[in-house]
């Protein structure tokens, strides 16, 4: 099922963009969730992540391309769809790695055309996702989404965009199905996302959400080498 937002503070105008998304892909015999949000930071307090966001730029207190901004860096997966009166900001949506802009008024063709493209996408693109907890209970978390995984005695804390999911767990046998997923254990206590690193030294890893995780000692040369060997393989240049 597609997870879809719509960001506009022009309440009408959301709500028209809103019913043309239901209607196309309703037309597409596609299942979905749409929500509608009057501002971005409605949308920023929001639970979960979308697979495409529809996002206006001129709005009122945190426009658009600042909401953008940190909605990647809450999610970074999500397929973006900027909306604008305005070609002003068309390079400034490269940025954020924007998958379209589209200009008010609306076409509904060429909306279509969009949404059909975007659509295709988020369900071809995989998204690994591990399920954890009890007997009785399970969830669904995602990997792109988990900053990192933390032990405190038999207790594994999921730090994730949508804040920390609590479970009984052993970290080693987490380390063990997350091989080859992108993850290091860079301390006893810590199995890090090498997606989130934003930068590092012998002491500590700094994430894209401002955390940093300490590194140990006899752990820092295999993290350098785990974190060359992953920037190599998803296009980090050097």
């Amino acid at each position: 099922m597609l997870s879809i937002a719509v960001c506009d503070d022009e309440i009408l105008e959301c709500c028209r963009l809103a019913q043309m998304i239901k209607d196309i892909l309703d037309a597409m015999g596609l299942p979905y969730l749409l929500r509608q949000f009057g501002s971005g930071k409605e949308l920023l307090q929001a639970a979960g992540s979308f697979d495409i966001l529809f996002l206006d730029i001129l709005m009122a207190d945190l426009d658009g391309m600042e909401t953008a901004r940190r909605l990647r860096e809450k999610s970074p997966g999500g397929i973006l769809i900027f909306l604008s009166s305005s070609r002003d900001y068309v390079w400034d949506a490269y940025d954020v790695e924007a998958f379209h802009y589209l200009l008010k008024p609306l076409n509904k063709e060429k909306l279509q055309k969009v949404l059909q493209r975007a659509a295709r996408k988020a369900e071809s693109r995989p998204q690994e996702f591990l399920f954890v907890g009890s007997e009785r209970q399970k969830e669904k978390l995602f990997l792109d989404g988990i900053y990192y995984f933390e032990i405190q005695g038999r207790i594994v804390d999921a730090h994730g965009a949508n804040g920390v999911f609590s479970y009984y767990g052993q970290i080693g046998a987490l380390e063990k199905s997350l091989q080859g997923k992108g993850f290091f254990r860079c301390h006893k206590s810590y199995l890090l996302n090498l997606s989130h690193v934003d930068g590092y030294n012998s002491q500590e890893a700094i994430l894209d959400n401002g955390e940093r995780i300490v590194i140990a000692k006899r752990r820092y040369g295999a993290f350098c080498r785990e974190m060359l060997a992953y920037m190599k393989a998803n296009g980090g240049i050097f």
